[in-house]
């Protein structure tokens, strides 16, 4: 089966959320990386801690087009339980340097 996530920066991306390295996902942003959540700009780093890592924040591709940088997925956490969401990737020098997300 290919990977629908065709870019590197975001695989990298996606497998360190899925495992909860907080150090590999870190390495996958730029310093000044930005996000934002259903349309409203947040804090990268609170957001992160929050929504991902310390709620074991989990993702399934159901879909990618944009060669991987934009998708949709089933996201699950320990504080919303799951929902489908939808991801669009802003890639800059192989690092993910924007991405943007909220329900599909």
């Amino acid at each position: 089966m290919t990977d629908p996530i065709g870019d590197p920066a975001v695989r990298a991306f996606v497998d360190a959320l899925n495992a909860g390295d907080r150090t590999a996902f870190r390495a996958a942003l730029t310093p000044d990386a930005t996000m934002s959540d259903d349309g409203t700009e947040r804090d990268l780093g609170e957001w992160t801690e929050r929504e991902i890592f310390s709620s074991h924040g989990h993702l399934e591709v159901e879909s990618a087009t944009g060669d991987g940088r934009e998708f949709v997925a089933n996201y699950a956490n320990s504080t919303w339980g799951a929902m489908r969401t939808r991801w669009a990737f802003t890639v800059r020098d192989g690092k993910v340097a924007r991405f943007e997300t909220g329900q599909a």
